[in-house]
């Protein structure tokens, strides 16, 4: 017995749903074949996560871009000046040590749910190590204390190739390079905010920012109201261990930075520390 083939049907008009910088919207213009159809649809599960599944490739492919960028930057000239002099000019327990002497691109997981900000690199610990937060003893607190809230696989960080890995975690900075005394100039700050602002359009599912230090909190407020984000009124303020929900779903965890003047001083303990990234972990 032969059996007929189906009639042939038409090809039903479809919505595309594009990703942008904060989520997805509607595209009605383009057929898409294996999509459903309108009006008033809703897309099923396989086609919502093969969206999500393509928009974390292509956030993955633009993260390396930025960073590609990032590690080529010379915009700011007293910077380039001084990491560089840092790495001729080492101090004794880091001779014969070769320094990274460039800008340092965020580190973690490109599809990370929690954002940590920085201020910037440390001369003799990201500059020369090429990592951030890795070589110094601020990086061995906030590393130990990921690893304990389960961010990252180990607690320390000591060099670009000794195997940490963070999950769905990424730390960044607002500024890339090394400054002398630890002090951006507001220029230096402003030449770079464009890449936190990236950073920000870029992780389309972020969750929460831990900012580590009030000058850190501010450049953060500053890049997100840039990115499209809103600031309520009042403005936030910052106190360790408060946490301020934004419009758009995003928690913002505040936090004193690790820095030894904090940590020595006793204005900063581990229990304190580690407290910040139980936030982080509860608000997933």
């Amino acid at each position: 017995m032969t059996r007929l083939a189906p009639p042939l049907r038409a090809t039903p008009k479809v919505a595309h749903w594009s990703t942008s910088a904060r989520g997805f919207r509607q595209d009605s213009s383009r057929r898409l074949s294996g999509s459903v159809t309108q009006p008033g649809f809703s897309p099923n599960v396989n086609h919502c996560w093969f969206i999500i599944r393509c928009a974390s490739k292509r956030s993955v492919t633009t993260i390396k871009r930025l960073n590609e960028t990032i590690l080529q930057c010379m915009k700011c000239p007293r910077l380039v000046r001084w990491r560089e002099a840092s790495a001729r000019h080492p101090p004794r327990r880091y001779l014969g040590e070769k320094y990274w002497a460039k800008p340092l691109a965020g580190f973690g997981d490109p599809k990370a749910r929690v954002l940590i900000i920085g201020l910037a690199p440390a001369a003799h610990g990201g500059n020369r190590t090429g990592r951030i937060f890795t070589g110094d003893r601020s990086g061995d607190w906030l590393y130990g204390a990921l690893h304990e809230a389960g961010f990252a696989n180990q607690a320390n960080s000591d060099h670009r190739r000794d195997g940490l890995k963070l999950t769905d975690c990424y730390i960044t900075a607002a500024v890339r390079c090394a400054p002398p005394g630890n002090k951006p100039t507001l220029a230096e700050f402003n030449r770079c905010r464009p890449y936190l602002i990236q950073e920000l359009k870029l992780f389309r599912q972020l969750r929460v920012v831990v900012v580590l230090g009030r000058i850190a909190f501010d450049a953060f407020l500053t890049a997100h109201l840039a990115s499209g984000g809103v600031v309520p009124k009042p403005r936030p303020k910052f106190a360790h261990g408060v946490a301020h929900d934004l419009p758009g779903g995003i928690r913002l965890v505040c936090s004193y930075h690790p820095s030894q003047q904090n940590t020595f001083t006793g204005k900063l303990t581990r229990p304190m520390f580690q407290s910040i990234f139980q936030q982080a972990r509860a608000a997933l």
